[in-house]
């Protein structure tokens, strides 16, 4: 029986929950591995990180190497890369250097002036197969570490730790600009492949479309969701299911399956992609109520009983029971219906609401769908409790909605955004900044009229790498159906609003677009930094990547000018003074380290990139 190993490795990184879950990643990214590495004693060690993706690929090996004393100078770090979407996995592996130990200790013997080395110079000879002249020995060559050759000689008393799990996305997992619309506003899904050439030119990525599946009749809700629909009224697209079909199929009045296909196929070709949502809820009038009356819930009368989150209720929609005995026939079919839109060229879901589902169901999902397909991307819109959100992060959601809607004030976007771009979260919480969707008008948009859409708008898009609008965002559409609410009036999820792409936003959309395009700094967040501004009105912070930096400073008051500062750190590394371009005035001026005085109009923003 082998005695234990005398070598500790604790506290790797990056892992989430102790390695339970997996840290994310996306293809290209240099992954920083790190592990406390210690031993009783003083031998030397050598320590390095194996990586593999799971399934294919032999490991690969970069080593670790000691860094600074922040943890006791028992921490130890090393990088390597990830080229390749999939599920990855690495091992720390440490071990003694009994050749650095050997040098290690001849070389402190006589630094103390220790004349007669004989007994440790024989050692040397064992340990490395050579002679050495005891009476004349080459301690230059001796003691130099390069020239005695790396090998299994110097690898002994070795442990390890892993393997622990990581998930390697593509980019668009982390970064996209994202542009929700209802098809059935826009002429349906033919009308929007006639629309994509304009969505391109502005910089958007992705077309987010909310169901576009058959509407049930039954309790069918009408204008500003009365309880009785009017003739005529389309009703809600979240109310799946009709005679006609349920999730397999596309409302007829929005066109066909082949549609959906050459719509995505068009997108892509632009590049672009189409968006779809996933929501796991029907009307009375599903096929799936007769075809399988054991998915829903009944009451002991016998009634069904509908969707609720008080205050609200949706009489048009009913719930699956995740409970019922038939659990894995429901798993199935609803895997099967998101590999049938896969098939289609879909390969991002917006998910509704997967908080009300169950963790284990949307890992297994998940899973599954990436064994078939690793590009497939999920988004989860879960305004819920902040570790439910975070659980489902980890279980495999790649990218989720966020807080940002309720975050106005200064020091909430500061509070908040430093948690997200550096704390635990970082690991495997991708953000997904919406300005507005067709359920949330928040009252700082309402009330904040133009300059308050344009301040939100440069935030979501300078701030998270993901980011999206909801149709009439460009025209600041701000008319709530009562005050202290946050739902439109003629909400769009109940009437067809006929739409047009035009507005008096457009071009600040465009331009945002494209700078983060051109600029790798706003394609990430772990590079987040705010900066002073000595005014609680004004919020500045910097990006940078490489050697791209992009400085933005936004107005918070949609009602009055703001004067401040941009205090510009050294720790930046710019030059004593630089110019930079305005991308959202399409100016060029000169900044310098410190204190610089900005003064911006309501609604007004600098995104400034430094030139090189």
């Amino acid at each position: 029986m082998n005695a234990p190993p005398r070598i500790v490795i604790e506290a790797p990184a990056p892992a989430v929950d102790g390695g339970r879950y997996a840290p994310k990643r996306c293809v290209g990214d240099d992954v920083t591995v790190s592990a406390d590495i210690f031993r009783d004693g003083h031998d030397r060690l050598g320590a390095a990180v194996r990586f593999r993706r799971v399934g294919t690929d032999p490991w690969g090996e970069a080593p670790l190497t000691p860094v600074d004393a922040h943890h006791d100078g028992v921490r130890w770090a090393g990088h390597f890369s990830v080229d390749a979407v999939g599920d990855w996995e690495y091992m720390i592996d440490a071990w003694v250097d009994p050749v650095a130990t050997w040098q290690q200790e001849l070389t402190r013997k006589r630094e103390a002036g220790q004349s007669d080395l004989r007994g440790e110079l024989s050692e040397g000879e064992r340990l490395l197969g050579i002679t050495i002249d005891a009476d004349a020995p080459d301690w230059a060559a001796l003691l130099d570490p390069a020239t005695i050759p790396d090998g299994p000689a110097r690898r002994t008393g070795g442990a390890s730790l892993g393997p622990l799990p990581l998930r390697v996305d593509r980019i668009r997992a982390r970064y996209g600009s994202w542009y929700e619309l209802f098809p059935r506003s826009w002429g349906g899904l033919a009308g929007v492949r006639a629309q994509l050439p304009a969505f391109a030119e502005l910089g958007f990525d992705v077309l987010y479309l909310p169901p576009i599946h058959p509407i049930g009749l039954t309790n069918r809700k009408g204008a500003n969701n009365t309880l009785q629909a009017a003739p005529g009224d389309p009703g809600s697209p979240w109310a799946i299911g009709d005679a006609t079909g349920g999730h397999e199929a596309v409302h007829p009045e929005l066109g066909t399956v082949a549609d959906l296909r050459a719509l995505s196929t068009a997108a892509a070709e632009l590049g672009m992609e189409v968006a779809l949502d996933f929501a796991i809820q029907c009307s009375a009038d599903h096929p799936w109520l007769t075809e399988h009356p054991e998915w829903f819930h009944r009451r002991p009368d016998g009634s069904l009983k509908y969707a609720e989150n008080p205050p609200k209720k949706y009489q048009d929609i009913y719930n699956v029971n995740w409970d019922t005995t038939e659990w894995e026939a429901l798993w199935a079919a609803l895997l099967e219906i998101v590999l049938g839109w896969v098939d289609c060229g879909v390969k991002i879901f917006r998910v509704d609401n997967p908080h009300t589902k169950p963790a284990a169901f949307w890992a297994w999902l998940i899973a599954e769908v990436h064994n078939r397909d690793q590009d497939v991307i999920f988004l989860a819109e879960a305004f819920t409790r902040r570790r439910v959100m975070q659980h489902l992060a980890k279980v495999g959601f790649s990218q989720s909605y966020t807080y940002f809607t309720w975050r106005n004030a200064k020091w909430e976007l500061t509070e908040y955004l430093t948690e997200l771009a550096h704390g635990p979260e970082r690991e495997y919480f991708r953000p997904n900044f919406f300005a507005n969707t067709p359920d949330i008008l928040h009252a700082s948009l309402q009330h904040g009229g133009l300059p308050a859409f344009a301040a939100r708008l440069v935030l979501a898009a300078t701030l998270s790498p993901s980011y999206g609008i909801y149709s009439g965002f460009e025209n600041a559409e701000n008319v709530a159906v009562a005050e202290g609410s946050e739902e439109y009036l003629h909400s769009e999820k109940y009437e067809i609003k006929p739409r047009r792409l035009e507005g008096p936003l457009l071009g600040l959309i465009g331009r945002l677009n494209h700078a983060r395009a051109a600029n790798p700094a706003l394609q990430r967040l772990d590079n987040l930094t705010f900066l002073e501004t000595e005014n609680d009105q004004l919020i500045a912070y910097a990006k940078q990547t490489g050697t791209n930096t992009v400085i933005c400073i936004v107005n918070l008051d949609p009602h009055h000018r703001q004067e401040g500062l941009c205090v510009v750190p050294a720790e930046l590394g710019t030059a004593p003074v630089f110019g930079v371009a305005d991308v959202v005035g399409a100016t060029h001026f000169q900044w310098r380290i410190g204190r610089n005085y900005v003064a911006l109009e309501p609604g007004d923003a600098h995104v400034a990139v430094l030139e090189r």
